[in-house]
C-alpha cells in the first residue's frame, strides 16, 4: 500500500508544483461545483447529499477540498478521534495553502502507512462504509489510495483542459 501510495503522490506532486492561481476557480462547465467564500470569508464547497444527474463538473478548488475532507476523515478514523463534519474543513483558498495542506495531509498518512506494524489492519474501519465487520483498516487504507488516485487524475486533467484552452 504505501508503494502505491508513493507512486500516485509523486504523480499529484507534478501538478501541485505547476498549479496556478487561475487554475483553482477555472469553471470547466456550466453545470459544476466550486468553493464559494461565505460572509466570513470562510471557503465553503457546493454539495448536495442526492447524486445529481447530470453530475456537476469540479472545479480543481473543489476536487483539493475533496481530497482534504475525505483524507482529513479517514485520519481521524486511523487515529480514533471524532471524525469532523464535511461542513467542519473548509478549503484553504490560495495555491500555496491548499499544496501545503494536501502535503501535511500526505504526511500524515505516509506516517501512518509506515507504522502498519502497530496499527490493527483487521479493525473494522467505521469509514467510508460504517461499521459493516467486512471491512477494515486495510480495506479503507486501499480505499484512500484509489479515491486519490481518482482526484489526481481530475486534478491534473482539470489542469491540462484549462491550459489547453487558454483559460477560457
Amino acid at each position: 500500500m504505501q508503494w502505491q501510495f508513493e507512486l500516485t503522490w509523486a504523480l499529484f506532486e507534478f501538478h501541485l508544483e505547476r498549479l496556478e492561481p487561475e487554475d483553482l476557480l477555472w469553471i470547466p462547465a456550466e453545470q459544476h461545483w466550486t468553493v464559494r467564500q461565505d460572509a466570513t470569508g470562510v471557503w465553503v464547497p457546493d454539495w448536495q447529499d442526492s447524486e445529481l444527474d447530470p453530475i456537476p463538473v469540479p472545479t480543481i478548488a473543489w476536487v483539493t477540498w475533496h481530497i482534504g475532507w475525505w483524507w482529513s476523515v479517514a485520519l481521524d478514523h486511523v487515529h480514533g478521534k471524532t471524525p469532523r463534519e464535511r461542513a467542519e474543513i473548509s478549503w484553504p483558498g490560495t495555491v500555496d495553502g491548499t499544496v501545503n495542506w494536501l502535503r501535511e495531509l500526505a504526511e500524515q498518512w505516509r506516517t501512518m502507512l509506515s507504522q502498519q506494524g502497530e496499527a490493527d489492519l483487521d479493525a473494522i474501519a467505521p469509514f467510508p462504509w460504517g461499521n459493516d465487520p467486512q471491512f477494515t483498516i486495510a480495506h479503507m487504507c486501499g480505499w484512500v489510495n484509489a479515491e486519490l488516485m481518482k482526484n489526481v487524475a481530475e486534478v491534473g486533467q482539470l489542469r491540462l483542459l484549462r491550459a489547453a484552452s487558454g483559460g477560457k
